[in-house]
Parts: structure tokens; C-alpha cells; sequence
């Protein structure tokens, strides 16, 4: 079973041999504590001089620490004991006491002018006996207080307070200088790094088409070494050809040459027919119409045009061409 537990205020009135005059001993340390320029000590001189007669036995520091922290639960508390336990009668005794605490240098605190209004409603004085009770008390009338959270109470009561408004103005402006400045700077910071981002994508797209038309120029100079390269090939191989033919002419003149002037007696009528047959000839053909033919046959029936054909076709064209050839040197040594 869990123990209950009390308040400050409440262990007092448990403690105190009269709640009621310990209740009006913390409401009236209430006011005493928002006096202006009244020490502690006199705080508490007034308290136990206010409160001689009454019977709560118990010491004046409690109460006043109480009164200190502002514990509105506990001033409530009191003030329900002192209207439950006694008449309208004592209820005035204590709104009376309070002025009087409120008021010994002649000048009510703007805290306890609340706080006076905020006892009568809680024990049930109406504001019209308020209100006389404190001209009978001080001879003056109970004023409406100033409200301290409008503007115009701090230009009467604060010397500084225009000062403190300038203050308050240029430190503000300075900070929405400051403010601005931050976001001009964040804002050239974007701008800068937005063109340093352009700037490399910029230099990244060059490099990129650089190195594109590097590789179209390395293209372009290899398709054009390719191309030099089959140049001189083809012209190597026609080289090579006009020499072997140059070669052969040469050695098919020496050895015709040789032939007729190692030739004594003229050879047999039916070969040189049969040569001159195989060539396209007739008998009485002369050297050059030999030649030429020999020529024309030799393209007609040279190997090399039946390279593609199967190797029976192949062989079959060089038995042709060696007769050709063979009946052209007989007829060129005759002749």
C-alpha cells in the first residue's frame, strides 16, 4: 500500500495547533514578500509582529520559504481553510491585515495590488468592500492597476527602457543584416558551384569530342596507310609481272634466235601444219601473224583463268597451253 505524500503546507497544517491562524500567517507572508525595498529580516519582523496573537506554534521560516517558491497550490489551500473555518467576519480581518502589510511605506507594489484583488475573490470579498476597505485604511482609493504587459507601463516605470528598445532594434537589425548577408553568401557559394559544375562538364564534353576526333583522325590515317599500302602492292605486283614478262620475251627471243642459227634444213611439211592448226593457222602464215596469234591463243587458254575451276579443268588448260607454247617455239624456229 503506497504512503501518501504531502506538501510542504500540508505537513504544517498537520503540525500546527491552528490551522486557520497558520493559513492567515502564510497569505499574509505572501504579501509581505513582494514588498519593495524591505529586507529579509524586516520581512519577517512585520510577520511575527502582525501575527503575535495567534496560536499555530510553529517557527516563521517554513511559512516564508513557502511564500518564496510561489506555490500557488498552497495559497489556494489556505485560503479555503480560512473561508471554510471561519465566518465573512475573519475573511475581512485578513483582507485588513493584508493592506495594512501591503501598505506601511505608502506605496502598494504593483505584485501586491494583484495579489490583493487575487485574495478578495478567493475568500469571497466582494471588489466594492475591497475597494473601501483600502480607502478607509490608507485614504486613498484602490486604483485599477497599470498592466505591466502592455508597452506603455514600461516607458513610465523602466528609465531604460528606450535605451533597451534601441538596443533590442539594432541588435535585431544587425542580426537581419547578419541573416542577410549569410544567405547572399550561401547564395554566391550555389552560384559558384553551380558554374564550377558547368564549367567541368564544360571541359569534360571537350575532352570527349577531342578524343572523338583523335580516333576519326587515327581512322582516317590508318584507312589511308591501308589504302598506301595496297597502292604499292599493286604496283610491286605489276613491277614484278612487266619484269617476267620482260624476262620471258627476252629468253623466248634468245632462244629463237638460237634456233635459226642453229637450224640447217627446214623442217617437215605435216608439223609445221599441225602447229600452225593448234595456233588457228593456216599454211603461209608469216612471223607476225604467228606471234599474234600465239598471243591471242595464250590468253584464251593461259592456267591462271582457271584457277576457280576444279584441278581436272586446271590441268586440262595447261596441256593446252604447253602444246600452244610448244607450237608457237617450233613455228618461231622455223620461220
Amino acid at each position: 500500500m503506497s504512503i501518501a505524500r504531502f506538501s510542504p503546507f500540508e505537513l504544517l497544517l498537520l503540525k500546527s495547533r491552528s490551522q486557520v491562524d497558520t493559513a492567515t500567517l502564510l497569505l499574509l507572508a505572501w504579501v509581505l514578500v513582494h514588498r519593495q525595498h524591505v529586507s529579509e529580516g524586516q520581512r519577517r519582523r512585520r510577520l511575527a509582529q502582525v501575527t503575535a496573537q495567534f496560536r499555530h506554534g510553529h517557527e516563521l521560516a517554513p511559512v516564508m520559504s513557502i511564500a518564496h517558491s510561489q506555490d500557488l497550490q498552497a495559497i489556494q489551500l489556505a485560503a479555503e481553510v480560512v473561508r471554510k473555518e471561519c465566518g465573512k467576519e475573519r475573511c475581512l480581518s485578513v483582507i485588513h491585515q493584508a493592506i495594512t502589510v501591503a501598505t506601511d511605506d505608502g506605496e502598494l507594489s504593483l505584485a501586491n495590488h494583484y495579489i490583493l484583488r487575487f485574495l478578495a475573490d478567493l475568500l469571497s470579498v466582494a471588489p466594492m468592500t475591497l475597494n473601501t476597505l483600502f480607502k478607509e485604511l490608507t485614504g486613498t482609493p484602490l486604483a485599477t492597476p497599470e498592466d505591466p504587459s502592455r508597452d506603455t507601463y514600461w516607458q513610465t516605470h523602466d528609465p531604460d527602457y528606450h535605451a533597451r528598445k534601441a538596443r533590442e532594434a539594432a541588435a535585431a537589425e544587425q542580426q537581419h543584416q547578419q541573416a542577410n548577408a549569410r544567405a547572399e553568401q550561401q547564395q554566391r557559394q550555389k552560384e559558384q558551384r553551380d558554374a564550377q559544375k558547368q564549367q567541368k562538364q564544360q571541359e569534360k564534353q571537350q575532352r570527349q569530342e577531342q578524343a572523338r576526333q583523335a580516333r576519326e583522325q587515327e581512322q582516317r590515317r590508318h584507312q589511308e596507310s591501308e589504302r598506301q599500302r595496297q597502292r604499292e602492292h599493286t604496283e610491286r605486283e605489276q613491277q614484278r609481272s612487266r619484269r617476267q614478262n620482260s624476262h620471258q620475251q627476252g629468253s623466248q627471243e634468245r632462244r629463237n634466235n638460237d634456233s635459226r642459227q642453229q637450224r640447217t634444213s627446214p623442217p617437215p611439211p605435216d608439223r609445221t601444219t599441225r602447229a600452225l592448226s593448234i595456233l588457228g593457222l593456216t599454211p603461209g602464215a608469216t612471223r607476225i601473224e604467228v606471234r599474234h596469234a600465239y598471243r591471242r591463243m595464250a590468253q584464251l587458254h593461259h592456267p591462271d583463268r582457271f584457277y576457280s575451276e576444279s584441278e581436272h579443268q586446271v590441268a586440262l588448260a595447261s596441256a593446252r597451253f604447253q602444246r600452244i607454247k610448244n607450237a608457237y617455239d617450233y613455228l618461231m624456229q622455223t620461220y
